[in-house]
C-alpha cells in the first residue's frame, strides 16, 4: 500500500492541499495508482504502459481541452 508521501501530483495543479488534481503513485515496479486529490481513498490501479501512452498522447496535443 502506499503512503502519503508516494502520491504526487502535476506541478500544474499548483501547490498546497485542497487543489482538484490527479495524483498518482508506484504501488509496485509494474503497478501505478491513480486518485483524485478530493476523494483520496478511490484507487484506480494500472500498469505503467497505458499511463505512459495518455501522458504522450496529452504531450503531442492529440487531446485538446474542452471548453465549458
Amino acid at each position: 500500500m502506499t503512503t502519503r508521501d508516494n502520491w504526487q501530483k502535476s506541478s500544474f495543479s499548483g501547490s498546497g492541499d485542497g487543489n482538484n488534481c490527479v495524483e498518482l503513485a508506484a504501488i509496485s515496479p509494474h503497478l501505478l495508482g491513480l486518485r483524485e486529490s478530493d476523494t483520496p481513498t478511490a484507487i484506480l490501479t494500472t500498469t505503467p504502459v497505458p499511463v505512459t501512452e495518455l501522458l504522450r498522447a496529452i504531450n503531442s496535443g492529440r487531446f485538446t481541452p474542452r471548453r465549458p
